[in-house]
């Protein structure tokens, strides 16, 4: 079976040989060419039409945050960016993720064999996800489009049955009249939400909650929310972006039609591979320098900044929120939409490396009216606030002096084969029932948050979302959740804002 065909893109020849070299060793894929910078990448994607981009983000001429619309307008397909660790690297990097790149990897020390071999290791294993993830959109695609096909064909039928009785009965041909378009159902409408005295009992048990009025387990869902139901803040991001994953209609895309051994969708026959299941995400398998736990001072220097918002350490609620692929644009989404007021803190784990963290809370605190911060050592959490878990380490929230709760940072083992651990942050939470706690699963491969929310659940927390598979990147910790039946708030990420804000407020 063939290979799938990627354009590698960097100023580098040398750089581009060695990330030629590594992709080749994966029989899934063949270089279908490259490019020394940006513009040329445009030129290359134009006319070889490949299915996947690698792309550095720091070029001359044009570079690759420069690139990646253009690209995304002319020919939408996964992009993942190759990065330096310097600072302009790190913010152009989370901006380019922002423009619909599918993820990225830290560009290899040419220094370091063994370095090399781990950043290989992890661009082949984006490489899959991002195929695995063409190929849902596509079998989505397919399945919505057989619909709409046998409703046209049922309501075709209707009306020609109305016309042979009417006939029948009076002799003389009906005068046609409009069918009544069935109703559509909404996946992203959430499922009811319980009264909030209304206790669930501790269990373990998979049976659904009888707080539920119908099943939250159906992955598939729509994007879109019924034109009656009421938004406290409309969203201005109800439309995809042109840099978001949607591959569906492009040529490559369409060329899909053959499987390997592993599932992924191949373009004609060629060799028989043997796909390997994508397991981690880069956050666990990009080698990075070990860094120092930031330790806070006695007045943290992060909160000298004011917004505009009240931030208060005493409060009753908390939000918690896990994400990974895809998750900087969904963040975006996210914090845009909530007010500098509310009346929580937002805590955040994004599987990413060390560094790249910072960078994301710096770049999510220019777009949102909350304050966005990395989180440091024994850092007092308040209101109006958005605390992103740094790289390398797991967090918690844990009890502090007068009522108040603080972040608790160690260098301790992955989790799921992740530090920080969305599982390990969540699992913090459920000693501390005197908070009103809501939580959130986001896109992200594997299943990372979702056992723990599961317990959570089950516990009596206040209310579980989870970002349905319509504008997921990659729907593999949300699916998780929803498996386990603990999701009370299926929505597209543009609808979990403002039933967040209704919710919490």
């Amino acid at each position: 079976m063939c290979a799938y065909r990627v354009l590698v893109v960097d100023d580098s020849a040398f750089m581009r040989k060695i990330i030629s070299d590594l992709i080749v060793k994966d029989e899934s894929f063949d270089i279908a060419g490259t490019a020394a910078n940006g513009k040329e990448a445009v030129e290359k994607v134009k006319e070889l039409q490949p299915d996947l981009v690698t792309m550095d983000v720091e070029m001359p001429e044009m570079n690759g945050l420069e690139a990646l619309p253009l690209i995304m307008a002319a020919h939408p397909l996964p992009v993942i960016m190759l990065s330096g660790i310097n600072e302009q690297g790190m913010k152009e990097t989370i901006m380019a993720l922002e423009a619909g790149a599918f993820d990225f990897i830290r560009k290899p020390s040419i220094s370091h064999a063994q370095d090399i071999k781990q950043v290989g290791k992890a661009l082949l294993e984006q490489m899959h996800t991002a195929m695995l993830a063409v190929r849902s959109r596509l079998e989505r695609k397919e399945a919505n489009e057989r619909k709409a096909a046998l409703e046209q064909t049922t309501e075709g039928q209707a009306l020609a049955d109305m016309g042979t009785e009417g006939k029948e009965a009076t002799g003389k041909a009906p005068i046609a009249t409009a069918a009544p378009v069935p109703p559509k159902r909404d996946a992203g409408k959430s499922v009811p939400e319980a009264k909030p005295e209304q206790k669930r009992p501790q269990t373990g048990s998979s049976v659904p909650d009888s707080r539920l009025s119908k099943p939250v387990a159906q992955p598939r869902k729509t994007a879109q929310a019924p034109a009656t139901q009421k938004k406290e803040e409309p969203s201005k991001a109800t439309e995809r972006t042109p840099g978001q994953l949607n591959i569906s209609d492009t040529t490559a895309a369409k060329s899909l039609h053959a499987t390997d051994k592993g599932g992924l969708i191949k373009p004609e026959p060629r060799k028989t591979v043997s796909t390997p299941v994508p397991s981690a995400s880069v956050a666990s398998m990009a080698a990075t320098p070990p860094v120092t736990a930031p330790i806070v001072p006695a007045a943290p220097k992060g909160f000298s900044l004011k917004k505009g918002g009240v931030y208060s350490p005493n409060f009753r609620k908390l939000v918690a929120v896990g994400c990974s692929t895809g998750g900087p644009r969904a963040l975006k989404t996210l914090l845009e939409h909530i007010p500098g007021d509310f009346p929580a803190p937002i805590v955040i784990v994004q599987h990413m490396p060390p560094n790249f963290t910072r960078s994301l809370a710096q770049r999510l605190n220019t777009l949102s009216p909350l304050r966005v911060v990395e989180a440091e050592q024994g850092m007092t959490l308040e209101t109006g606030t958005a605390y992103i878990a740094p790289g390398g380490y797991q967090l918690r929230i844990v009890p502090g002096a007068s009522g108040k709760y603080t972040v608790s940072l160690k260098t301790e083992e992955a989790r799921n084969g992740h530090r920080p651990s969305v599982d390990t942050m969540f699992e913090s939470l459920l000693p501390l029932t005197s908070l009103e706690r809501h939580l959130v699963l986001l896109t992200g491969m594997g299943s990372d948050g979702a056992k723990m929310m599961k317990k959570l659940y089950d516990a009596g927390v206040q209310s579980t979302f989870a970002e349905n598979e319509e504008t997921c990147v990659v729907y593999g910790m949300p699916r998780s959740a929803v498996e386990l039946k603990c999701v009370r708030h299926l929505l597209p990420m543009q609808e979990i804002a403002p039933k967040l804000v209704q919710v919490v407020k």
